[in-house]
């Protein structure tokens, strides 16, 4: 490299990304001239300033600041070690007040003795590319806004966080009739695009089907025979959990579809696992779905999720687990303080060893305060 009639920075500074490189302290080192262009912050308006110090005030695409430590790209792949390996959408703050839609890649800067020192950021804009996809994630957010139930034995909050733009996963909740209330948590394999496009399916037999919850094997059964006729020959699935509450006489229902275990977690922190059995929708229809029945106390917390909230790996390769949420929890103080979801989604990106998350987390949280 040395013969080469130009130097570093001035490849960097001809690369249509931009481009700067931080210390171990986030304090910008270089910043190149597309990053400039790209932004209208001048080299001289940010070398030797922190990146935290709200000169850039990055937020990602769920509204997180990004000048703090656990949603920082640059920080969590200084603390990881690891680089991004698919680029992250962030809104940067231009010097004339913009935001700036942003396709981020964030790895850690290396010194000869393989010690990290500092990190290095590329972007570029992809205003173009978003907009059509912030459309689509405007479309999904309506398919999943809903009037929740108003009922004074029930009490539902809902959390749903994808990994792009758009996700797969998809929940509803329903009011049956005077004393049930079904609900239905879909994960379609994968994410982004093509997995959100089958939730639109899912919603259509939502509408067409949730009837069928007062047997939530019936409803499992009927959906899963629509969606192997909708996959046709895709090789694709998706899990779930569907069921039905009982208020009158405090029962849970519950049919699975490969998905997560339903927790019911007691006012004392004991914890009850509601399982069921069954193939994943849309594998091959005629599947035969089981019911399992749990009795419900007053106070009782009902947790269903996704497997985006626990198929997490640390540093070790070791999956975080649904022993590995209850562990969360417990140390959160849960269920005698309210379960934050920016709160959980922190103490599940530290367990990580990821820049962030790699799946869409879907948590409905039913609060049982008995039979009235």
């Amino acid at each position: 490299m040395n013969d080469l009639p130009f130097s570093i920075e001035e490849i960097l500074d001809n690369m249509g990304d931009g481009v700067y490189v931080c210390d171990r302290e986030r304090r910008i080192a270089y910043w190149s001239k597309a990053a400039e262009r790209i932004t209208g912050w001048a080299a001289a308006d940010v070398v030797g300033r922190r990146c935290l110090e709200d000169v850039l005030n990055h937020v990602d695409k769920d509204g997180h600041r990004l000048c703090g430590e656990e949603h920082c790209p640059l920080h969590r792949s200084m603390i990881t070690g690891v680089t991004t390996r698919v680029p992250l959408i962030v809104y940067a703050l231009a010097k004339d007040g913009r935001r700036i839609p942003m396709h981020v890649t964030a790895s850690p800067l290396r010194n000869a003795a393989g010690e990290v020192v500092g990190g290095v950021e590329t972007f570029r804009d992809v205003t173009p590319i978003l907009t059509d996809m912030q459309r689509a994630a405007k479309i999904q957010q309506r398919l999943l806004e809903q009037q929740l139930p108003d009922d004074p034995r029930l009490q539902f909050s809902t959390f749903f966080m994808p990994h792009d733009i758009v996700g797969g996963d998809f929940y509803a909740i329903r009011q049956i009739d005077d004393d049930r209330f079904g609900f239905m948590l879909a994960d379609m394999e994968g994410h982004g695009v093509a997995a959100a496009l089958y939730t639109m399916h899912l919603s259509l037999l939502w509408e067409r089907r949730s009837e069928l919850l007062r047997n939530p094997p019936a409803f499992a059964a009927a959906v899963n025979d629509e969606l192997v006729r909708v996959f046709e020959k895709d090789v694709t699935f998706a899990t779930s959990v569907c069921g039905v509450i009982d208020a009158a006489d405090g029962t849970l229902r519950v049919s699975a579809a490969g998905g997560p275990p339903v927790l019911i977690i007691h006012p004392d922190r004991t914890v009850d696992r509601v399982t069921s059995t069954g193939l994943p929708f849309g594998c091959m229809e005629g599947v035969f779905y089981q019911e399992t029945r749990a009795r419900l106390r007053t106070g009782d917390r009902i947790l269903i999720f996704s497997d985006g909230a626990f198929e997490i790996h640390d540093a070790a390769n070791r999956q975080l687990g649904v022993d590995g949420i209850l562990e969360i929890l417990r140390r959160l103080g849960y269920p005698q303080t309210p379960l934050r979801m920016e709160v959980l989604e922190k103490e599940l990106l530290k367990f990580s060893n990821d820049i962030r998350l790699q799946d869409d987390v879907t948590f409905i949280e039913v609060s049982f305060q008995g039979r009235g």
